[in-house]
Formats: structure tokens, sequence, C-alpha cells
């Protein structure tokens, strides 16, 4: 296999459409060079969120390379370069192998009794209070196994009986899950990552995929490369190799993904170029997105976007002129302004057009994390598991009965309680025990020297579980060394529900335990009961949690009922539900009132629209209309420029795993900020040297770049904690989603000297 450090995508199999994406085998170490390894191990991507089937190699009980799996629907054997290489982190020296307690201001070894009971002391002492069981936060990740998340939630909302239970996944694709429940009813995604095979045009928002799921972009290339290929939109300030390759760049002004679609939605209504019988039979709402967009004709929309008309009009005419249309959306719309507006416009000009649940058309609003899909089926997100609606009493009753506790048990007399808020409620000391799973806080939010005091609070009792030391270990009064990928079972899902089973191939290093084993030790030791006297958890493995997941996921969107262990060993993942490659193949959306996962809100305000505002029709799509509001936070003279954070694809969120592989770290070592030559030129900055990037909250120093980024923009990636991206960011939310807007900075850039 070729380097995939200078060639991250490896070479071209062109295919056509209709044609089945050929298959090339990626693997490292290549065994044709160093010997087969003891046995292969069947895996999925955890570095990304494609969910690329994988093998793991082991050798002397430990882990000892990767293989992409032929037969598998997602990559065909193909593997991104976090996975060729990221593996190497799991045999890493400085994995967390023995529990740790905070006493005298240190971090002790200990055994897992003493860690154990010490949580659970804190927990019934809180427990034993008025109104304790809102005094616990739960804060995980995208990146544990769906059992996992699945034993979180029952034992933090069914056990403790917290609201205050959510994930990093608000950070990344919380936007993705609001927009298709306020335009489909439910959340799950509609098309599926086969229709890139059969399309003849694609558009991507915001989405810079060659870097965040770079085999799905190898299955665009090869497409491209072959007979009849698609046509290629992209709507991105940056000049990314996604919009280098693209027949129409978008490169707009940061901040104005909303008017940048009603100007589209603008030139296909006005134009014919839609579709009214499938409008009128499976939708609502056209009128008042008619009247919306009128008020963004293309030299409204084109003046705030900073683009050019034509750019517009060349942009419709590809949307427009398409039989088979598939969009894809990430950070670019999830992280900006207007965030949950923006991506419903997106399925706004999927429905008008009828590109809906066929073949070669639909939207993939995509995912940041290997299991952030798995999270939000669950409740691990803050959501009711099995997207029930947390404002329906009938789905809360269901709950109820399902798991056998009281209905006032389970947290549902308002939303959920979203990461933010969780942190501003340990800040106001309303929460005295914060448990954080899988995730490094102390890095990844916006705003760190906040954060950094909250989790700093002498009377905040953290409880960190993690692989490795981290950022935020260092805060924390217990820490709980956790099993890796490879080193576990369970399941995870991508974001075209694609399920895969990882099985344990290795054992964990010390006495690291599997992040299920250890929710379900705090489970026994709390000894939490149902109404009937039993043990509200009875599961005691993986596959135990599975089956009680499948019996909470039947009959919902989300049903997993037909996907057993024994299916899931197969060749190739496979989609929920069974035998269903794309959603809403009919036209009968999840919009029933008794189904949906909720109500809907205003995109403007996120109130609650409530059960009276649902179509009078069940069955049929939102059509959600937005005018455009301008960003919180713009440039302006002491900080004229747009600031940007997003990824490399060398490294993975915080790098906790990535910067342990010696040749991704050594690829992408330190973060840096791209400015567009002219604005680097009036800076009198040139490539290499060191720049001051500073907002309003911080500031970080850090070497400049010149790229085709539009002017005006700088970007800055995240994954840093030296020199931090977040030093910068604001703590401003999408109303609805309550995505923090990581894309939505002024700053300025000085030279030192």
């Amino acid at each position: 296999m070729d380097d995939r450090i200078t060639d991250p995508w490896g070479p071209r199999t062109p295919y056509g459409p209709g044609e089945p994406w050929p298959v090339r085998v990626d693997a490292w170490p290549d065994p044709s060079r160093h010997g087969e390894p003891d046995r292969w191990v069947r895996s999925a991507s955890v570095l990304h969120s494609n969910g690329d089937g994988i093998d793991i190699a082991v050798r002397d009980g430990r882990i000892a390379g990767v293989r992409g799996r032929a037969g598998d629907r997602i990559n065909r054997g193909r593997l991104d370069p976090k996975d060729v290489y990221g593996w190497q982190a799991s045999n890493s020296p400085d994995r967390l192998t023995t529990p740790l307690v905070r006493r005298d201001g240190r971090l002790v070894e200990t055994g897992w009794d003493t860690a154990l009971d010490l949580i659970a002391a804190r927990s019934r002492a809180l427990l034993a209070r008025p109104g304790g069981r809102h005094r616990f936060g739960f804060y995980t990740s995208g990146q544990l196994f769906l059992e996992e998340y699945y034993t979180l939630s029952v034992l933090a909302r069914a056990g403790i009986g917290t609201p205050h239970l959510d994930g990093n996944t608000r950070l990344c694709t919380a936007t993705a899950a609001a927009a298709l429940k306020e335009s489909f009813g439910a959340d799950g995604q509609p098309g599926s990552y086969g229709d890139i095979d059969l399309c003849d045009a694609i558009a991507l928002w915001g989405h810079n995929v060659a870097e965040t799921q770079a085999v799905l972009w190898m299955r665009m290339l090869d497409r491209r490369c072959g007979p009849n290929p698609p046509a290629m939109l992209v709507a991105d300030p940056r000049d990314t190799p996604v919009a280098r390759a693209a027949d129409v760049h978008l490169p707009l002004r940061p901040g104005t993904n909303v008017a940048l679609l009603n100007g589209l939605l603008y030139l296909l209504l006005t134009t014919g170029r839609y579709d009214p019988a499938y409008v009128a039979a499976h939708t609502s709402g056209f009128d008042g997105l008619m009247s919306t967009v009128r008020h963004h004709p293309p030299r409204v929309a084109a003046a705030i976007c900073g683009l050019e008309v034509r750019d517009l009009e060349r942009a419709a005419d590809l949307l427009g002129g398409a039989e088979r249309l598939v969009s894809t959306v990430l950070q670019g719309v999830y992280q900006s302004n207007q965030a949950t507006a923006a991506a419903v416009q997106v399925n706004n000009l999927h429905l008008i057009r009828g590109m809906i649940g066929r073949p070669g058309a639909g939207v993939l609003q995509m995912n940041g994390q290997p299991t952030a899909q798995n999270a939000r089926e669950t409740g691990a997100d803050g959501d009711l598991p099995g997207f029930r609606n947390w404002a329906n009493p009938a789905h809360v009753r269901d709950l109820a009965e399902l798991w056998d506790v009281d209905e006032d048990r389970i947290p549902h007399d308002g939303p959920p309680t979203h990461a933010l808020e969780i942190f501003a409620g340990c800040e106001r000391g309303d929460i005295d025990l914060l448990w954080v799973s899988a995730t490094n806080p102390a890095v990844s939010m916006p705003r760190l020297d906040r954060i950094r005091r909250i989790l700093g609070r002498d009377e905040l009792f953290l409880v960190v579980q993690d692989l490795f030391p981290t950022e935020t270990t260092e805060f924390a009064d217990v820490v709980l060394p956790a099993a890796g990928w490879g080193e576990k079972t369970g399941t995870f899902t991508n974001a075209d529900r694609t399920v895969h089973l990882s099985e344990r191939a290795a054992d964990p290093p010390g006495q690291a335990r599997p992040d299920l084993d250890i929710f379900l030790a705090y489970a026994r030791a709390m000894d939490f009961r149902t109404r009937s006297g039993r043990p509200l958890i009875p599961w005691r493995d993986a596959e135990g949690a599975y089956a009680a997941w499948q019996r909470c996921s039947a009959g919902r969107p989300c049903d997993y009922t037909g996907l057993t262990y024994e299916r899931l060993r197969g060749d190739s993942g496979v989609q929920w539900p069974l035998g269903v490659e794309r959603l809403y193949a009919g036209g009968h959306f999840a919009t029933d009132p008794d189904y949906c996962e909720t109500y809907g809100h205003d995109l403007a305000t996120g109130a609650d629209l409530g059960r009276e505002h649902q179509p009078a029709t069940g069955g049929r799509a939102a059509l959600r209309p937005a005018e455009y509001r301008a960003a919180p936070e713009v440039p302006g003279r002491r900080y004229p420029l747009s600031l940007v954070t997003g990824r490399t694809i060398y490294q993975f969120h915080t790098r906790t795993k990535t910067g342990r592989a010696p040749q991704l770290d050594a690829a992408a070592p330190e973060p840096w900020v791209e400015l567009h030559p002219d604005d680097a030129a009036a800076l009198g900055v040139a490539d290499g040297d060191l720049v001051c990037v500073e907002s309003a909250r911080g500031r970080i120093k850090v070497a400049a770049r010149t790229s085709g980024i539009r002017r005006g923009v700088v970007f800055v990636p995240f994954h840093y904690a030296a020199q931090a991206a977040n030093e910068l960011t604001a703590t401003a939310l999408d109303p609805v989603s309550k995505q923090p807007l990581f894309k939505s900075a002024a700053v300025g850039v000085f030279v030192f000297g």
C-alpha cells in the first residue's frame, strides 16, 4: 500500500453510474511483506464517522495492524489515513492502567473497589438531599459503543433520574439530528452511501469530505473519474481539496448559509424547477416557504454572501438540472450562524424537487464521530431513547413500562439539558457531580478559560473515564482507566445507518476495563432497582445490553430488532431498519403527532411549537422556512477577520489517539492559521511567520500559511491543546440544536516584532 500521508486518498478505481464500486483493499503493515498475523478480528473505523469495515490484525495478543474489509458496503476495502496509522495508539506506553483518586491535591493509584466506593458514596449522599437527582451531570462522547450509551442512558435517566445527560456530539452534529427532526419528524438519515453510485449531481454544503470522511471522498472521486460523472457543487469559504475539484464552488461569507440557500430556493421555485406533484402529496408548508424565499432574490442573497449573482445562477442550474441529487452537510453548516435553519433549507431543497427516498437522490446530514448516531439513538445525547418524544406522555409512559419504573422517575418536564447548560450548572453550583466519559472538554469546548475554571472548582466532584491522561483528567477527583477500540465488544452505527459489530481483539492494559463494565459496576454499587424490586440493569455483557436495546428500539424509527449479533458477523455492516436502504421511499414521513420525535421548534428562537403545530395530515414532511439573520459576532475595526475552525485529515478531535500515532503526529504536529495571500500581504506576513490570532476572548500564537481561503477569513484547526483554537471561540449557540457556533468569531491577526 502506498504512503497514506503524502497520498491520503490512494489510487483511483473509476466506475460509472449503477456499477458496483470496485474493491481496493488497504492494509498496514502489508501482510504480504510482514507476514500474516495470528488472526484477524472484525471491527470498523473509530477515528471518523464514515463507518468503514476494518479487520484488526492480532499478533502475540496485541493489536498489530489493520486491513479494510473488501465485502463491506461502506468502504469496499479502503482505509482512511487515520485508520491506517491510528491503531498504534492502543499500544502507547502512557495508557491509563489503574484507577486514580485525588488525595492531598495529587492523583494517586488505587483499586477499583476503592474508586467505585468513593463515587457511589458521593452519589448516595447527593441523592439523600432534596432534589438530589438534579445534582448529577453526565457528559459523554461520540466514541463509545451503542451498548455502553444505552446502559449509561438507563442508569442516568431511570437510576439517578437526572435530566443532565449529554455528549460531545452536541459540539459537532447536534444540528444534524435537529434538522432531520424538524423536516421529517425523527432523526435517522434518509439517504444511503449507495446513492453516490447512482447520482448525477453531488452538492456538499459546508462539508470538507476529503478530510473528514476520506473514504467517502474516495468513492466520490472514483465516480468523478469514471464515465458519466456526477456534477459537483461545493459551498465553503475555504479552498479545500473538495472545492478545488468542484464544477461550481461558492466561497460564501461565513454565517450566510441561510441567505445562500434561500437565494437558490428562490431561483428553483420561481423558474418552475421543482416537483409540484410531490410537494402537494407529501409536504406541508409550501406557501410559507415561497413567501419567505421571495425576500431573497439572487441580488440580495449574493450581496449578503459576498458572491456574484452568476455564481448563484450556475449553482441553481446544477441543482435544478439534476435528476438524481445527493446532498451532504457538515460543520460548515452545523457550527455556523443559523445552523439548524440552514440545514433544514437543504432538506427543503430536496423536498421541493422530490429527491428523497429514491435511488441516487437523498440527503446525508453527516456525523462527525464514529458513534454519534448511537448516542442520539439511545438517548445519551439528552433525548429519550428510541427517538421518543419527551413532550409526548405516551412515549414517556412506554419507556417507563419498558424499564419498570414510575413515569416521574424519567425527567420529562422540559427540554433535556444540553452540554453547555450542564457546564453552566457546574459553574453555578447546581451540579455537584460531573462524570465525563471518553471526551476531553478541557480542549474541545468553546471559551476554554471558562471551562477550565469550571472543571477546577473545588466544590465539583469530577469523575473522568478515559484511555489516556488528558487535559481533563488533570482536574479529576477520580480517574477510571477504560478499554479502547479493539479491546472490547460492541456495535456502532455510521451516518447512513449502517451498523457494525466490533469484537474484542486484545486485552486492555493493566486494570483498564470496558466502559460498559464500568457503568455496570457503578449500577451494581448503587443497587438501582425497578418498581418491582428487580435490578434496573440486569444485563452483564455487551450482547445482553444489545438485546435490551433491541427491545427499546422495537417499533420506533431506529428499529434494531432484525439486526442480531450473528447477522452482524457477516462480511458487511447492515443498515437499520433491516432491509431498508433509504428511508421515506413512499413519501410517508415520521411526522405523525403520535409517532414523531419532536413537535418542532421556531427556527429563529428555538421555542418548542407544541403538538398543536403539527401538520393536520400526519406523514407529510415539513417545509420549514427561515429568514436570514446576521451572525451574533461579525468582524469590526479591532477584529476585522472571520475565524472558522475545523479539521485536518491527519488528526481527530483533541489528538488523544492520533497524536500518539507517529506518522499522523509528524504530518500535523501543531496548529497554524490560514490566510488569503492578499490579507497576508496587507499584514506583511509570509508563510511560516509566527503571528498572534486574537479575539475578544483570548489569543494564540501560531505559524501563518497562505491559501486560497476567502479574503477576510482565517482558518485554525481545533485539535491542539497548546495554542488551542477554542481560546478564541465564543459560547453562542444555535437556538434549536444548542450547538456552539465555532465558525462565528471575529478575530485579528497581528505580527510579532
